[in-house]
C-alpha cells in the first residue's frame, strides 16, 4: 500500500522522517552522539527530530545528518536526474532557464 504523503502536513512529514531516520541511525550503529561530532548538529537537535519534537527542519541539518549515517546518496531516488526536455529547448537551440506564460490580450 502506498502512502500519500499529500495527506500529511509539513510537521507530519517532518515528524515522519525523523522516525526513519533515527531507525537509519541506529541500523548503521550510531548514537546521537556519534551522528552529532560527524555532522556538527547538536544533540539536543537530533533528540528532537528523532522524537517528533521539531517542526521543520532546515534542508541543510536534513542533509548534514543524511551524509553523518552514510545515506546521502539517498537524493538519486527522492529527484532523480532528469532527461533533457524538448520542451525545454528554445527556438534558438538554448536551454530555458525558467518558465514564462505569455499573457492573453483582452479583447475590447
Amino acid at each position: 500500500m502506498k502512502t500519500d504523503y499529500y495527506e500529511y502536513s509539513i510537521p507530519e512529514l517532518v515528524q515522519l522522517l525523523g522516525l526513519r531516520f533515527k531507525d537509519y541511525r541506529m541500523r548503521s550503529n550510531m548514537t546521537q552522539k556519534d551522528v552529532a561530532e560527524q555532522s556538527g548538529v547538536t544533540i539536543n537537535t537530533i533528540h528532537k527530530f528523532e522524537n517528533g519534537l521539531v517542526p521543520n527542519l532546515s534542508i541543510s541539518t536534513f542533509l548534514l545528518l543524511l551524509k553523518a549515517i552514510g545515506c546521502i546518496d539517498g537524493l538519486d531516488e527522492l529527484l532523480p536526474e532528469l532527461p533533457e526536455s524538448l520542451y525545454l529547448i528554445k527556438d534558438n537551440g538554448k536551454k530555458a532557464q525558467r518558465i514564462r506564460h505569455s499573457s492573453k490580450s483582452k479583447a475590447l
